[in-house]
Formats: structure tokens, C-alpha cells, sequence
């Protein structure tokens, strides 16, 4: 069987993290044309370096979805969670017939239902895509999962992409749902570090409750997790947050309490908005600035 010719051109609305991560990993395999819109182009704080962002990897940056659209037959969608149906409002009247919009984003499986209702109808072709992994260090390599009625043409034209899909399903809401309730437990444990360490440490038994964990569960690395753990939450957590509203209300449609992950995206906002940088790979060190912040 020939296998298929990468696209000729590929769209991203969004491009931050994931986003350059796919653009950098593809090599010989990038598409002949590359565009994007991402937001932050629009206010004058972050346009400059939005810009350089788009010089630097090689993508013609837009400054409006249809610019970035024209011509597309493939789009990622790589924007917060909560922004993924905003975004698909504004690209729908302007995706080109028959593109496939990849909705890449951690969302709600509703919030996916109603994002695919507004692209099929003007056109497009929605696939619920659920990235499950971070991106770095695999980039496009990373385990990605994709369900609906399209999900075998996107199978086709992210694997002549040399990236790594499998199909969860044939229905849109698959793919989110084993990613938002996977998030449950990443995030929530995420959240549950910072809770129990920076306690810890304000108690000044940090070195007694690691001893303790280590011993219940000696599998674990606790101390270079949960260094891990807040790190992420440093760089990530509004993104992380808004994830984990998404996972509640995934939670709560299943008539299910979703306190545990309500709980986790304030503490992931909390750390998010102290808008520290990480430092270095150190447990304690990571929790005396954090703690002298909070």
C-alpha cells in the first residue's frame, strides 16, 4: 500500500507549547505550508513574542483565524481548554469544505459534542483528539487518542505526519472521556502534592512525611515526584486548571460528585497565579518560594 503524502498545509489555531513541539518534531515530513493564529497576537504584551515564535519554526503567522484557515485541508486546535468552543465559533465560518479540525484540547466530552455540532455543520470534519502525555521531550511522537466518525482520516493524515495516533472510538466524546478521567488522578495528585508538602514544610515535618510515604509505598520516588509535581503546576497550572474544570463537569454529567477535581483546579490556579519560575529541581528549595509567595 503507497502510504499517504504528508498534507501540503497545515493550520493551527493556538500555538504555544503543543504546538511547536509537533512543528520541531516533524522534520522531513513538515508540510509545505505552515500557518497559525493564536491570540496572543492581539494584545500588544505578547504579540512581539508570539511573533518571533511563529519566524522561529518556520510557520506563516496570521492575525485572524480565516487568514490562518485559507487553503488548510488539516487544523489542530490547540488553545485552553477554555477556549476550544470559542475557538472553533470563530474558525467555523471560515474552515475551508471538508478540512479536518483536530480538537486537541482537554475538554469536557459535551463541551467536544457541541464543538463537533458547530464544525460539521459548517462543513468541517471534527475529530476529538486527547493528547496523553506531555509533549516534551517526545514532541510529535507523543500518545495521542482519536474517536468520532472522521477519526479514520485523521489516523491517515497524522500517520503520513510520523506521529502516533490510535483510535479510541467511533464516537466524538471517546478520546476526552479517557483523557479527563485520567486527569482525575495526574492532576489530582498534582494538587494533593502541593496540599501535603507545602503543609509539611510549614509544619517542619516535610523530611518525617516523606520518610513515611516512602515506606507505605516505596515505589515511589516521593521527593522527585513531588518536586515534579509543582513544577508543573508553577509553568502550567492555569492551563492545568482550566483542564480540571473540564474534568469536573466530565465528572458531574456522569451524576457523579466532582468535588476532588473542583478542589484540584483551585489549587493548580493557586500556584499558577503566584507566577513563579520553578528554580531548580530541588523539593525543598521549590517549596520555600512558593510558600514565601503564598
Amino acid at each position: 500500500m503507497t502510504p499517504t503524502a504528508p498534507p501540503d498545509q497545515v493550520a493551527f489555531i493556538g500555538f504555544g507549547e503543543a504546538a511547536r513541539a509537533f512543528v520541531s518534531g516533524w522534520g522531513n515530513v513538515r508540510p509545505a505550508t505552515m500557518s497559525a493564529f493564536d491570540i496572543k497576537t492581539q494584545s500588544a504584551a505578547s504579540r512581539a513574542a508570539m511573533l518571533a515564535q511563529y519566524e522561529a519554526h518556520g510557520v506563516c503567522g496570521s492575525d485572524s483565524p480565516a487568514a490562518a484557515l485559507d487553503g488548510a485541508a488539516l487544523v489542530f486546535s490547540l488553545v485552553s481548554a477554555d477556549q476550544a468552543l470559542v475557538a472553533a465559533e470563530a474558525a467555523a465560518p471560515c474552515l475551508p469544505a471538508g478540512a479536518l479540525w483536530l480538537d486537541c484540547n482537554s475538554c469536557a466530552p459535551d463541551t467536544k459534542a457541541q464543538a463537533a455540532e458547530i464544525i460539521d455543520a459548517a462543513g468541517g470534519r471534527y475529530v476529538d483528539v486527547a493528547i496523553m502525555a506531555p509533549v516534551h521531550p517526545k514532541r510529535h511522537l507523543v500518545p495521542m487518542l482519536v474517536s468520532g466518525p472522521h477519526a479514520g482520516r485523521a489516523m491517515r493524515a497524522l500517520n503520513a505526519l510520523s506521529m502516533r495516533p490510535q483510535i479510541a472510538g467511533a464516537r466524538v466524546g471517546q478520546a476526552s472521556s479517557i483523557k479527563m478521567l485520567r486527569s482525575v488522578m495526574i492532576k489530582g495528585m498534582e494538587a494533593l502534592s502541593a496540599e501535603c508538602f507545602l503543609a509539611a514544610r510549614r509544619a517542619g515535618v516535610e523530611d518525617q512525611v516523606l520518610a513515611s510515604l516512602e515506606g507505605s509505598d516505596p515505589d515511589i520516588n516521593w521527593r522527585a515526584r513531588a518536586s515534579y509535581n509543582l513544577e508543573r503546576m508553577a509553568v502550567h497550572g492555569a492551563r492545568r486548571a482550566s483542564e480540571m474544570h473540564e474534568v469536573a463537569a466530565t465528572v458531574a454529567a456522569f451524576g457523579l460528585p466532582c468535588a476532588m477535581s473542583v478542589a484540584s483546579a483551585q489549587w493548580q490556579a493557586r500556584i499558577a497565579d503566584l507566577q513563579l519560575d520553578p528554580g531548580e529541581d530541588d523539593l525543598i528549595a521549590r517549596m520555600d518560594r512558593i510558600l514565601a509567595a503564598i
